[in-house]
């Protein structure tokens, strides 16, 4: 398949964990060739039956770019939930990366 966007501009190294049962963090590095303007923006859906939701809490670097999310009250569903990060840059089309993940 051919991914419209500049080759690694997706982000890296994404994952996510559940610590006291119902917080979630996930966290990503941003693509090493993207542009240094790059906004990154998460979306997840827990379930086949949810909406997909926007992440509400973004963890920021130093650059304030997005590299990760904070999910409070999370409720785990059984399936596996579907994520999603794309990219924004001025200049550049930015690839996306998104993924289905068990969550423990």
């Amino acid at each position: 398949p051919v991914f419209a966007g500049m080759n690694r501009s997706a982000i890296e190294n994404f994952s996510c964990v559940i610590y006291n049962i119902s917080l979630m963090n996930c966290t990503w590095q941003a693509g090493r060739d993207a542009p240094a303007d790059t906004q990154y923006f998460l979306y997840w859906q827990n379930s086949r039956d949810d909406n997909v939701t926007e992440c509400e809490l973004y963890i920021k670097d130093e650059n304030g770019r997005n590299t990760g999310c904070r999910f409070q009250n999370v409720s785990i569903e059984i399936e596996k939930a579907y994520f999603l990060v794309n990219g924004s840059s001025k200049d550049s089309l930015i690839q996306f990366y998104d993924e289905y993940l068990q969550l423990y």
